[in-house]
């Protein structure tokens, strides 16, 4: 009885440990696909002047601007404006990467819906590719042609659940006007002392 005992003791023992092997193989290579994607976003860190073209708007233009917030996250503004600089449209999205799915979750905001728009993406090589939702309208976004000073934009759209496409329903070309910036975190690292302590 006590043979029994002490073997499936050492069983429990023996699965316990392989458990915390694969949890750490996990955790290590979770922080690896980190450390090799968390810059994928940085060549959008800055300022940018941009042109576009749309099937359903026509030509219009506006300012394109992202900051990175503590060690990961970009956030990023995107305003249309028109020929006097008045805002047209705005939209704010917010970049994480997310190493468990090992890709790029996105969520944008909607002046009429709040935080509506959802997407996820990946780097693969030069380019950037990003599947988002846009209301009842799904995009297929490529950023390519990235250089220091300058990067292209395609989206195709389709509002049957991707069955049909319309390619390049929009395009951008966009212009940096301003270098690329990081706010620290938010909230600091180390405990501030109250007022009056």
């Amino acid at each position: 009885m006590k043979n029994g005992l002490r073997g499936a003791l050492l069983v429990l023992l023996a699965m316990a440990s392989a458990a915390s092997a694969q949890t750490n193989a996990g955790a290590h290579a979770m922080q690896a696909r980190y450390e090799s994607h968390k810059g994928d976003f940085d060549y959008l860190l800055g300022d940018w002047q941009f042109t576009a073209s749309s099937v359903q708007y026509g030509k219009f233009g506006g300012w394109w601007s992202a900051v990175r917030i503590g060690d990961a996250l970009i956030l990023d503004e995107y305003r249309i404006v028109d020929d006097k600089g008045a805002t047209i449209y705005v939209t704010r999205t917010l970049r994480a990467y997310n190493p468990a799915l090992d890709q790029w979750d996105l969520v944008s905001t909607d002046p009429a819906n709040g935080l509506q728009d959802r997407g996820s993406g990946h780097r693969q090589g030069g380019e950037v590719r990003i599947v988002q939702q846009f209301g009842k309208a799904t995009m297929r976004i490529r950023y390519h042609d990235i250089h220091a000073d300058r990067f292209s934009w395609n989206a195709d759209r389709s509002t049957d659940g991707g069955k049909t496409w319309v390619e390049n329903f929009q395009t951008i070309e966009a212009r940096r006007v301003g270098p690329g910036r990081t706010l620290p975190a938010l909230a600091p690292e180390k405990a501030i002392e109250p007022p009056g302590r």
